[in-house]
């Protein structure tokens, strides 16, 4: 890749792995019967949009999903469980490779995030790891839920951009959906779209940046 100077990183699946299939089977058995309208890697309902950007509290949002559920006598474990269910963990070597990058680029993570998911995160991190947050492995790390923005809408990427000085066409944006893909591309980033079975250790020698 030619001239890349920063690097910045989307969290879930790029990361932090996801499994949206225990997800979707956790909401299923909550009484959810068609789980993909409200909650999906390529969209999802108001509730999770609001969520996303703090607009509602984590308690607001267990009563969106007894609403949607249609049952009032769902405790607060009950919810937080099935919506943690799809967080996996981070696979053995990524910090390393994180603190590798770190050192040859300014590095920056952007994270659809929310209070709940955040919360069991820097936990995991605590537990497994010793680590108060992700702060060490970047410049700046960024939370949806922290900024009041989301991707894939342009703001948000326009914050991180402005607030860092950071050229557009010397950024490398890596993320696992394609529309966040579409809007770093259409603000002259250089972006790579990262799938399974692909990972990013293979991506960061495919593209020979360390």
């Amino acid at each position: 890749m030619q001239n890349i100077e920063n690097i910045i990183f989307d969290y879930g699946n790029v990361i932090f792995m996801l499994d949206f299939a225990k997800v979707y089977q956790a909401f299923k058995r909550l009484g959810i019967s068609n789980v993909t309208p409200l909650f999906a890697h390529t969209g999802q309902s108001e509730l999770f949009d609001a969520f996303d950007v703090g607009k509602i509290t984590a308690a607001q949002f267990r009563d969106g999903i007894r609403e949607v559920t249609g049952n009032r006598n769902l405790n607060d474990e009950q919810i937080d469980e099935a919506w943690n269910a799809l967080l996996l963990g981070i696979p053995k070597g990524r910090h390393e490779l994180l603190l590798q990058l770190k050192q040859r680029y300014r590095t920056f993570l952007l994270s659809n995030n929310n209070e709940i998911h955040y919360r069991w995160i820097m936990q995991y991190l605590k537990k497994e790891y010793n680590l108060v947050d992700n702060s060490s492995f970047f410049v700046k790390d960024y939370y949806s839920h922290l900024m009041g923005m989301r991707k894939p809408n342009r703001d948000i990427f326009e914050h991180v951009l402005q607030e860092n000085g950071l050229h557009p066409e010397k950024t490398l944006f890596i993320d696992d959906s394609p529309q966040h893909i579409a809007t770093a591309k259409a603000l002259h980033m250089q972006a790579e779209l990262l799938t399974a079975p692909d990972t990013l250790e293979q991506l960061i020698e495919r593209k020979k940046l360390i």
